[in-house]
């Protein structure tokens, strides 16, 4: 099925409430291997000036993956999950990302280029907290490999 050639300019209705929990964000700290304090104890985040521990920067994925899922799997975009490649990522922090945060993300398909039977979607999602103000923005590119690949 080829993509929906409406698919550029997309919005996708806000996922979540994500609460942010403290022994998560010190799991995800430990699994990539981070050193600093603020991410694994609550005295040290709080010394440093935030409420709680505070998640490392990539910890963004995991808050907008189940966006980025609406993309994937709703039937009407003609994109085939098991084709889908994770191009890159980047985000955009407006603050950082702190236990106990309650966030929301909407996600945007901000372009579609198609190359001869593949294509390369850019994403854009916006993390917002509880009082819907912009707490990141995650850019993604994603690669749909075509029939032939």
């Amino acid at each position: 099925m080829p993509l929906n050639p409406k698919l550029t300019g997309r919005v996708f209705p806000p996922v979540g409430p994500y609460l942010v929990g403290r022994e998560k964000v010190r799991e995800f700290a430990h699994s990539v291997a981070t050193t600093h304090a603020i991410h694994v104890d609550v005295g040290a985040a709080r010394a440093a000036g935030h409420r709680d521990v505070v998640a490392p920067p990539t910890f963004a994925a995991v808050v907008v993956e189940p966006a980025v899922g609406q993309l994937l799997y709703s039937p009407d975009t003609g994109l085939d999950p098991t084709r889908v490649v994770h191009g890159s990522q980047s985000a955009r922090y407006h603050r950082h990302i702190v236990a106990g945060d309650e966030l929301t993300t909407d996600l945007t398909v901000t372009a579609v280029t198609e190359r001869g039977t593949h294509a390369i979607v850019t994403t854009s999602s916006a993390i917002r907290d509880g009082q819907g103000r912009r707490v990141a923005t995650v850019t993604s590119t994603l690669f749909v490999r075509g029939d032939d690949a």
